[in-house]
């Protein structure tokens, strides 16, 4: 049986300063080490603001390669502190390919591989087709020093496929860096049910796999309405939900907090005979799922 590990997931808010952003990345990840964190979990694109909400071919100039500046300069923190880091970048992989991508860093500082966004959203505030080319390398795991975790990144979060597919390679944890929040205007009428469907999903994931799901999401409002940019307040909430789907620590809506859960991957093994889903799933009759409608058209 594979040994207990601590996750450390740091919620935290963003300027357009990066400089700054990394910097305080840095220390919350040596605070989240030195509270016993062993792979530490930073939220979507957190080098910045969640540029997204608008169309604006000037803010490709924030991509950098993957490995690059940002992973090379947390590498050394995970290197220093001894842990392994997952380190959302906006990725810039060829002139006019751009992905939105987390690397993962081991806990000497190795970069041990990338896991790239698989499902590109579009919505209001959230024009990512503009920026991102959908993800091509799969539903990926890695193997820390400390665990086995996998990588899926926030509107992935909404896909059973997709966590799925990452927990069927055998990972202890996944990882769900998020940047996502409420129009200012839709709170009053539906910002308690879209917060409630998005905990729902994702702790939907860790019972349907037997597995720790750990989700981090940044705080803090971000617009500019003078300029037409009503801004997203971004909810926080950042959890981590066990086997059974049970909130074991959560995060505020609206402050900078740092989590640090121990992780018992005996859970799992106890979860999944007593609720066998993977062992009574009937992939003979799933073909239906490559296709994309099935009903009358």
């Amino acid at each position: 049986m594979s040994d207990k590990f601590a996750v450390g997931l740091v919620q935290m808010r963003c300027t357009t300063n990066k400089e700054d952003n990394l910097a305080r990345a840095a220390e919350k990840i040596r605070e989240a080490a030195g509270r016993g964190a062993q792979v530490i979990c930073l939220h979507e694109l957190f080098a910045g603001e969640y540029f997204c909400r608008t169309e604006d071919p000037e803010l490709f100039n924030l991509a950098e390669a993957v490995p690059g500046p940002t992973t090379e300069r947390l590498a050394a923190v995970a290197k220093e502190k001894k842990v392994a880091l997952v380190v959302s970048v906006f990725e810039r992989r060829a002139a006019g390919v751009y992905h939105n991508t987390c690397a993962v860093l081991d806990a000497d500082g190795a970069y041990l591989g990338k896991y790239r966004k698989m499902h590109i959203p579009d919505d209001p505030l959230y024009y990512e087709k503009f920026y991102f080319t959908p993800g091509d390398l799969g539903f990926l795991n890695f193997d820390t020093k400390y665990a086995r975790i996998g990588v899926q990144i926030c509107w992935d979060q909404w896909y059973p496929e997709g966590s799925r597919l990452t927990a069927m390679q055998g990972a202890q944890l996944i990882f769900y860096p998020t940047s996502i929040g409420w129009h200012p205007h839709e709170k009053r009428a539906v910002g308690a049910a879209q917060l409630d469907s998005w905990k729902t999903i994702q702790r939907a994931h860790a019972i349907a796999n037997g597995c720790f799901v750990a989700v981090v999401n940044r705080v803090g409002y971000e617009g500019k309405p003078e300029k037409g940019d009503p801004g997203i307040e971004f909810w926080g909430n950042s959890f981590v939900a066990d086997p059974a789907g049970q909130v074991v620590a959560e995060g505020s809506n609206d402050k900078e907090e740092i989590l640090v859960v121990e992780i018992d991957p005996s859970r799992s093994e106890e979860q999944r005979r007593n609720w066998p889903f993977f062992r009574d799933r009937r992939i003979d009759a799933f073909g239906g799922l490559t296709q994309r409608w099935l009903g009358k058209e």
